[in-house]
């Protein structure tokens, strides 16, 4: 018990209570909402980073997949290093990283220095990331506190990307793109001042690092999104993705093989034995796969084909990050009552159909008539269901293993999305070229002769009919992103058993 008046020593272990609970909650909280928005705070200045710095259109989106694909491979690592080296110590680390590295990319004069800082920015949130969510669990007293301290952070999660394209508009449209790097200095300085005055260090867990077990996985995952990403590119026969998916498949055998025989594992493979742990890791897999295809998908089509400017298409997913917080915070309250698997089932139905809904988007689709609708819809079922699944995640583990626990969790979110959105690109490439074919046809049939010669010049097709095939192949990638928001629901209807007293004792029984 803690007294009413601590001694210095009881402040020192035992987290504040109160005011100063809360704000160990906003320090958390914030760190999150730092590294998961950076995931798209710069989708919306790529044009002024492309001309800025010379990219290519090729390899522009490489300044989203350097940061996700280190972010996703070193998560595992992370939170591994936590539970040995102290969570609070290790969480600064991170933050203070991932603010050197946002300066560099600030900084960046050529493109490949703007990759590097990336990458860099990578590793600090792959080691600030799982942490913050351990941190909750030794933070915060199980029952309605911890539940409620998951629910925000469930919600910061969740919300993290739409915040990310609002604040990237603000950004460049008032400032300058570099911008979106600079943001993250003073919060990460902020955050890293504040956590060891209202956050405690965790116990260091004896061991030794998995480094064998890190440097195989992440090999593995950072092999197979790249396959994923150049066959968007180059197609399915091309040499070069072959040989990632294989040489990703080595990996990833070679894992699993050097986890099994390790006497302290990165990743308890015994966690997969868990069915509803398992299940809980397969719907964030598929989710993650279908919200990084919305948010992906729509801001191109906000932009290229209604004409949004940038602070107007990172305000339209504004709604977004509310109705987001709004089932969250539902969730988290009915939680206790009711148990996850309803919340995890009607959260991913809820978000098919708003996935299903956007398929039907055309050339003459409007915000408020056709977009918005649906993304209220697939926002309020991903409220529900990220804090059931962050919650049934770290429940029933012990706290030895709670920052591997975490960093699968995180792992699955960015891996999946990163591979997901890949899945999604091919099929909109496949979808749109097809229609390409029949625009050109329609369009050497309409056009006038100056337009016909612009076109054999540049070989670009002008508007309306380019925004014709824009919009036919984010259509058709709806379609997939929709299947996977099904798979998530029959995982969750068909997989996941438990009960509301079985998460109480799965709590009881776990981390404390």
């Amino acid at each position: 018990m803690t007294s009413a008046h601590p001694t210095p020593s009881d402040t020192a272990k035992s987290p504040r209570r109160g005011h100063g609970s809360g704000i160990a909650l906003l320090v958390i909280a914030s760190c999150q909402l730092m590294v998961v928005l950076d995931i798209t705070i710069v989708n919306i200045a790529l044009p002024h980073i492309q001309s800025s710095l010379g990219f290519s259109t090729e390899n522009l989106s490489w300044v989203v997949n350097a940061y996700t694909l280190t972010f996703g491979g070193l998560l595992l690592l992370g939170g591994r290093l936590g539970d040995i080296l102290g969570r609070r110590r290790v969480f600064v680390s991170g933050v203070l990283l991932f603010v050197v590295a946002s300066l560099l990319g600030g900084l960046s004069q050529e493109s490949w220095q703007l990759l590097a800082a990336r990458s860099l920015q990578g590793v600090g949130g792959a080691i600030a990331s799982p942490t913050a969510l351990s941190l909750i669990t030794t933070t915060f007293r199980e029952g309605p506190e911890r539940n409620r301290a998951f629910g925000v952070f469930a919600a910061v999660s969740a919300g993290g990307s739409a915040i990310g394209l609002l604040a990237g508009g603000l950004l460049v449209e008032w400032l300058d793109w570099r911008w979106v790097l600079y943001v993250n200095i003073p919060i990460g300085l902020l955050i890293a001042l504040a956590t060891p005055r209202y956050i405690r260090e965790s116990e260091r867990m004896p061991g030794h690092f998995d480094l064998l077990g890190a440097l195989t996985s992440t090999a593995g995952m950072v092999l197979l999104v790249y396959g994923f990403i150049r066959a968007s590119e180059e197609g399915w026969s091309d040499g070069p993705t072959l040989a990632a998916f294989g040489a990703a498949v080595v990996f990833l055998a070679a894992f699993i093989l050097v986890e099994r025989r390790s006497k302290q594992p990165i990743t308890p493979l015994w966690m997969f034995r868990d069915r509803n742990r398992a299940g809980v890791y397969a719907i964030m897999l598929s989710l993650a796969a279908a919200m990084f295809g919305m948010f992906f998908f729509l801001t191109l089509f906000v932009q290229n084909v209604l004409g949004f400017s940038p602070l107007r298409a990172g305000l339209a997913f504004l709604p977004v990050s509310a109705i987001i917080a709004i089932g969250a915070g539902l969730a988290s309250q009915l939680l206790p009552r009711w148990g996850p698997k309803p919340f995890m089932t009607a959260g991913a139905i809820l978000s098919a159909v708003g996935l299903g809904w956007l398929t039907l988007t055309e050339v003459d689709s409007t915000y408020a008539g056709s977009i918005l609708g649906p993304m209220l819809v697939f926002g309020f079922g991903m409220g529900l269901n990220f804090v059931s699944l962050t919650l049934m995640a770290v429940s029933g583990v012990a706290p030895q293993e709670a920052g591997a626990a975490s960093g699968i969790l995180n792992a699955t979110q960015q891996v999946g999305g990163s591979l997901g959105l890949s899945v999604l690109v091919t099929v909109y490439g496949t979808a749109s070229r097809n229609e390409a074919t029949d625009q050109v046809r329609r369009f050497m049939a309409e056009a006038t002769d100056a337009q016909r010669s612009e076109f054999r010049r540049t070989g670009t097709l002008p508007s309306p009919w380019s925004d014709q095939v824009l919009t036919s192949g984010i259509s058709t990638a709806f379609i997939v992103a929709a299947v996977f928001a099904v798979l998530a629901a029959l995982v969750a209807l068909l997989v996941i058993q438990v009960r509301p007293g079985d998460l109480e004792r799965l709590q009881g029984n776990g981390t404390r």
